[in-house]
């Protein structure tokens, strides 16, 4: 065993001599050498590293412990004569004390990722730091070396360099200061709005809570979007799913989703995994657009990042929303894509030199997200009371669900919303297959009023697609046939939506009831969007108050039905005169 002494001017050989038996006491080992050197920047006194550890007994060290002492009292204080007079009673107060710091060393680096022998008491997810500074995060625990993922740059790390532990696990800034800004996936802003204001910090990786913990999911988190909230309702605590290919309005459901949420009080977190740089901004200007930034926060690492910084991503953003969720407030976190995500930890499994098991993916990758997104719930007024609702994309080829990725993460979501191509380029848009999407929750995270009116609206487009197949190839159908199919394509054309235009619960209860019971059937299917346009706008004049009472109540009453009626004649009388 080599013990390496470091100090500013080498001791007589005599001191040499006694600390040498003393370490060969120690440590039990007699081929033990002292190995000095020399370095002024200590100042006074000497660090000795030996077994794995480095004892700081320097000038230099008690001078960073006093430091350190002196930052960490200097942020509850609010006065300048009550900060200077903490200030002199640390310094009074300060005893030095000598802390071992296990260390190690680096046997070799390379694409982001170190492999660094000492360190046997390292733990899984543990911070370390480099001695050029940056810091990195333990993923391998073998028995003779760790393998470290760099979460900076890898310039100035190679064979030798000296790794230290913290301690710590990996943390992220959270509190009300991330609100209205951009971070990257260890808390830095990326906006260039200033340094983030927070004083409390979460680590990434948390246990999710029991059974115990938690509240059944009955309160709605309404998306805005007529298709969602009528046919696949989302409810707060929910873990929903939006899947389909590239291109098929994934991201645009979230960001209308967010958009709703401006005036509801729920926190919105947006985390962009592997997105394209241009994508994010355009996310947080259209957010920005819409008047709900305020509420947002946006977790980036970019395609242009590290695998790194795109695996921890998601779980930096949900230690941000548990701050929140944990104070009572609810939480809308989209996490986009996790097809993505798992391609960023299959590269640094196999940088790890992990076994490889079914598309080159690692064996734990479905333990990679269903301990994500099981942190995902409503909690009881005991845990704090808030929730956290969860709407994870995932990216198919071809439409395949059946791939390894999507099957594992609709086994762990709570319901699917599946985007369909061939209904997006047909221009059905948002592109919503009736049939293959789901909410498990279902009628429990809806409005009465939503549900009243479309009780019937997923049985009508249900029929209405099965004679659409039958009936392709025949021109000759009974008055029924066609009343059915007539009625189903003024269904679909009522369900298109542009973007960025999130209808309140009074507009889609007002219209749903319209359209389920008939009354909308006489209209020519190429009139019906601005002849509902014209109807909500007259709604809106003459009945602002049943519209209210609608929106506030959640409820459809029988006079408002009869006002809703009412109008509607109005609106189709110049039509028959």
């Amino acid at each position: 065993m080599s013990y390496i002494l470091t100090c500013v001017k080498a001791p007589d050989k005599a001191h040499q001599e006694r600390l040498l038996t003393f370490l060969r006491k120690k440590y039990q080992d007699t081929d033990d050498q002292l190995d000095i050197r020399i370095d002024p920047g200590l100042i006074g006194g000497f660090t000795l590293t030996a077994n794995g550890y480095t004892y700081d007994c320097s000038v230099r060290g008690r001078m960073r412990q006093m430091e350190e002492k002196l930052m960490s009292s200097s942020g509850n204080n609010d006065t300048a004569e009550s900060l200077l007079s903490s200030l002199l009673e640390e310094i009074r107060s300060f005893t030095p004390s000598v802390k071992p710091i296990e260390i190690g060393e680096v046997i070799e680096v390379s694409d982001g990722i170190a492999t660094a022998s000492g360190l046997s008491r390292a733990a899984y997810g543990e911070m370390v730091e480099f001695e050029n500074g940056e810091f990195g995060m333990v993923m391998n625990l073998r028995k003779d070396n760790v393998g470290i993922m760099l979460l900076g740059s890898e310039e100035g790390i190679g064979e030798g360099s000296v790794v230290r532990r913290t301690g710590k696990a990996v943390e992220v800034p959270v509190g009300e200061g991330l609100l209205g800004r951009a971070v990257d996936a260890l808390g830095h802003p990326i906006d260039d709005l200033g340094p983030i204001e927070s004083d409390l910090s979460y680590p990434i990786e948390r246990e999710a809570g029991g059974v115990i913990t938690r509240e059944p999911v009955s309160v709605p988190l309404q998306t805005g979007i007529l298709a969602i909230d009528a046919m696949v309702p989302i409810g707060r605590g929910q873990r929903e799913l939006i899947i389909g290919d590239r291109q098929t309005g994934k991201t645009a459901i979230a960001v209308d989703t967010m958009i709703n949420q401006r005036d509801t009080g729920v926190i919105c977190i947006y985390v962009a995994i592997g997105q394209k740089a241009s994508s994010v901004a355009r996310v947080q200007e259209t957010l920005r657009k819409h008047g709900a930034m305020d509420n947002s926060i946006i977790v980036s690492a970019a395609a242009g990042e590290s695998a790194a910084l795109q695996y921890i991503a998601p779980y930096a953003g949900a230690a941000m929303a548990e701050y929140f969720m944990e104070r009572g407030r609810d939480v809308l976190i989209v996490y986009d894509d996790l097809s993505k995500h798992a391609v960023a930890y299959r590269t640094l499994s196999l940088l790890l030199k992990r076994s490889p098991g079914r598309e080159a993916y690692p064996g734990d990758v479905f333990y990679l997200h269903s301990r994500l997104l099981e942190r995902a719930c409503r909690v009881t007024e005991e845990y704090g009371g808030g929730s956290i609702t969860a709407l994870p994309i995932i990216e198919t080829q071809a439409g395949d669900v059946s791939a390894y990725i999507p099957t594992n993460v609709i086994s762990i979501t709570d319901g699917q919303i599946y985007l369909e191509s061939g209904l997006f380029f047909s221009g059905q848009r948002p592109a919503i297959n009736v049939g293959l999407s789901v909410s498990r929750v279902g009628g429990a995270a809806q409005t009465r009023a939503i549900k009243k009116t479309a009780g019937t609206l997923r049985i009508d487009l249900a029929r209405f697609r099965e004679l659409e197949v039958f009936t392709q190839f025949s021109s000759d159908l009974d008055k029924s046939t066609q009343q059915t199919l007539d009625h189903g394509r003024r269904l679909l054309e009522l369900l298109k939506q542009p973007l960025y235009h999130p209808m309140p619960v009074s507009r889609q209860a007002t219209l749903l009831y319209v359209a389920t019971q008939g009354l909308l059937d006489d209209i020519p299917l190429s009139e019906l969007r601005d002849f509902t346009d014209s109807f909500m706008e007259r709604m809106e004049t003459e009945h602002g108050e049943v519209l209210s009472g609608i929106q506030d109540s959640g409820a459809l009453s029988g006079t408002a039905a009869e006002a809703i009626r009412a109008t509607l004649e109005a609106c189709k009388a110049p039509r028959r005169a």
